[in-house]
């Protein structure tokens, strides 16, 4: 799914650089480092990768939680001729922390790399680091103003957001933009310029391989600028699915969602995100078309019409379940809660004479029926799996078939209430289906 580099961008990139290099890649296991080593490896160097825990020969251990000191590094650095500092995080959890990750052990990696002789380092920095007051956006621009002080051949590369397909941002922008209701917060007006993966992993190659630049800091974008609201429309359109209607959401209730699920783990709103968003992710073309040698792709190029399919599945499998699961949980509850407390009580026992069921075992029979719907109901939402489908299917099954027996007017009733059970039974052949296995 991954749209690949146009054959102009291949003809002008060099097939092999002047010399082959020994590059560290610092956060090769994520999003941007991984497609980093990709090319480089591609473009004939030696790539070392640094992950957190390593297990084949070209990998290095690393601990950007732990690795504060610039005497860690030094090891790590014999014969490395270029360092690239990949690693990032949006969001802090436990000792992950933006002072640690982004300033601390990058700090200690770049005075290491000039104290080892390594010439030239690359920093993989935000755009918007300049003057963005976030704590993502100071810890970046720390790290970036000390890797500019050093008397090293250096660059900070200042991405807009980055569209990869596996990357979370990307497939969380598609499953918003498959929605038939856009939710656009402050009516979604956010100006943005998105760089696709590839060409951000060339611009790197390029820079590595010495192509001329006066400009220590590179702010990196895509070839086309856009808002929030058009972004999701053209990612819609190019998934190949009809106009979504839009909600626009009030700046205040986003903000106040955003304080909410500020310490939700993987949150994507939270009070930094929502700043970043309103203060845009944009700039000037003319560094990136500079850098390449030819204007950067656009957005409307990012997913190529033999991929819609597959993307489009994937978005609209990132929260079918989650709805699915919510209507189901609805109906389980609403059912208890009625049939326990609101519907007449002789109006039910009256229904389960049908059956036989009289008295005391009536009574019985009608609260501990409304217990099992809210425990499936509950458990719908804290517990789903395929053995709650299959009870649930089970119970529901039995119910009609014994209403079909004893009470065979309801199937032929104008509201149709026990030929809608197929319906829910169909929802959780789906859920059932497409569940993962434990």
């Amino acid at each position: 799914m991954e749209q690949p580099l146009t054959s102009a961008c291949l003809s002008a990139r060099p097939s092999v650089p002047a010399r082959s290099m020994n590059i560290l890649v610092c956060g090769a296991e994520g999003f941007i480092g991984c497609a980093l080593c990709d090319a480089l490896a591609s473009g004939g160097h030696r790539v070392r990768k640094g992950v957190r825990h390593a297990r084949h020969d070209d990998e290095v251990a690393i601990d950007y939680t732990a690795d504060l000191d610039p005497a860690v590094w030094l090891p790590r650095l014999r014969d490395i001729d270029v360092v690239i500092n990949a690693v990032g995080i949006l969001l802090e959890r436990g000792d992950q922390t933006f002072e640690r990750i982004h300033r601390r052990a990058p700090v200690a990696l770049f005075e290491a790399a000039f104290n080892a002789g390594v010439r030239h380092i690359v920093q993989v920095s935000a755009l918007g680091a300049h003057d963005g007051e976030t704590a993502y956006f100071t810890s970046k621009r720390a790290a970036d103003t000390y890797l500019l002080s050093l008397p090293v051949a250096h660059h900070v590369l200042r991405p807009a957001l980055v569209y990869g397909p596996r990357g979370a941002s990307a497939r969380f922008f598609r499953s918003v933009a498959s929605l038939p209701i856009h939710p656009l917060p402050a009516g979604g007006h956010q100006v943005l310029r998105p760089i696709h993966l590839d060409e951000l992993a060339e611009v790197v190659v390029r820079l590595v391989d010495g192509s001329r630049t006066d400009q220590p800091v590179l702010d990196l974008v895509g070839g086309t600028q856009l808002e929030y609201r058009q972004m999701l429309a053209t990612y819609r359109a190019s998934m190949g699915l009809p106009p979504a209607r839009s909600l626009g959401i009030p700046a205040a209730a986003v903000g106040l969602s955003a304080a909410l699920l500020d310490r939700v783990p993987h949150s994507m709103l939270t009070r930094d995100t929502w700043r970043m968003l309103q203060s845009g992710s944009t700039a000037p073309v003319a560094t990136t078309a500079r850098v390449l040698g030819r204007q950067p792709a656009g957005i409307e190029t990012f997913i190529r019409p033999a991929d819609a399919l597959p993307v489009r599945l994937e978005a609209l499998a990132a929260w079918r379940p989650a709805v699915l699961r919510g209507a189901l949980a609805v109906t389980w509850i609403w059912t208890a809660l009625c049939s326990a407390f609101i519907y007449p009580r002789a109006a039910s026992l009256a229904l389960l004479a049908h059956v036989h069921l009289h008295g005391a075992v009536a009574i019985a029979a009608l609260y501990l029926a409304s217990a099992l719907d809210l425990a499936f109901g509950v458990a719908t939402l804290v517990r789903p799996g395929r053995r709650l489908w299959a009870m649930q299917g089970g119970l529901i099954a039995a119910y009609s078939l014994a209403i079909a027996v004893a009470m065979p007017e309801f199937l032929w009733h104008p509201f149709g209430p026990l030929l809608k059970n197929l319906p829910i039974l169909a929802l959780l052949l789906v859920l059932f289906s497409e569940e993962p296995q434990p």
